[in-house]
């Protein structure tokens, strides 16, 4: 009596379906738990931004890579990366909100555009802002800015730029000095003046920025600029210069910022 030996199934289509899915599966999940983990930091916690101009100088450079804390002032629709709070509908406020200090640094979103910029603020709601003679006034008050030194440096357009370099307090609370540059006391531009501009009142749920490099900056000033920034488009506090490369070459008589590493703001 012939025994037929036991069936034993040894499909290789089978096999390889077996061992692809659970594979695939896994990886997805990897990739969407890392995906998850990010947009989680990036939305809540820091982000990294660079700089595109020099309307930040001399604090930051073109180039400079720079961390953003996304907690400071707390959270809106314009703290989720990529964008995506732009196309959201606007809900006209932030979670947890905290005002900025004059002074700090800080990265929005241009209400006109979207565009995400870097400035300092100067005003608050209720202040009065007004340039007058190259001097910044706040509330009436003359700000305070000690002469350092004159810098000539080459712009990335490549045309040499001759500056005055100030060491400059916003408030009275403000026990961090910062330093701008001044092409001069008397710049204007067409039918608008950098140094003569104003009075600004802040409205509410507003802020004012200006950049550093005062006489080379779009700011809340000109009338091509942001004007006054909405809270809720704030998407965070500049706090450290993480790294940067520098974008120039030396010159003899120039002024070449060098690469740097770990630069607190």
């Amino acid at each position: 009596m012939n025994e037929q030996p036991d069936e034993i199934i040894t499909s290789g289509s089978s096999d390889k379906s077996s061992g692809f899915w659970p594979g695939f599966l896994s990886w997805g999940a990897f990739i969407a738990s890392v995906l998850g983990v990010y947009l989680a930091i990036s939305s809540l916690g820091f982000i990294l931004f660079f700089v595109p101009s020099e309307s930040m100088q001399p604090g930051l450079q073109v180039g400079d890579r720079f961390v953003v804390s996304k907690w400071s002032y707390g959270w809106s629709r314009y703290s989720l990366p990529f964008g995506i709070g732009r196309v959201l509908p606007k809900t006209g406020g932030r979670v947890f909100l905290q005002y900025p200090k004059r002074g700090d640094v800080v990265v929005f979103a241009n209400p006109k555009d979207g565009v995400v910029m870097v400035k300092r603020v100067i005003g608050l709601p209720g202040d009065t802002i007004e340039t007058k003679a190259g001097r910044l006034y706040l509330n009436g008050e003359q700000v305070e800015r000690t002469f350092l030194n004159l810098v000539r440096y080459r712009d990335r357009f490549g045309h040499i730029q001759n500056v005055q370099e100030y060491e400059e307090r916003i408030g009275k609370q403000r026990k961090r000095a910062h330093r701008i540059y001044e092409t001069s006391d008397t710049a204007s531009f067409w039918n608008w003046s950098s140094d003569n501009s104003g009075p600004f009142i802040v409205r509410d749920d507003h802020i004012f920025v200006m950049g550093d490099n005062r006489d080379n900056s779009n700011d809340s000033r000109s009338p091509i600029g942001p004007g006054q920034v909405p809270v809720e488009n704030l998407i965070g506090k500049a706090q450290m210069v993480l790294f940067t490369f520098a974008s120039c070459q030396p010159e003899i008589g120039l002024q070449c910022p060098p690469s740097q590493l770990w630069k607190l703001m």
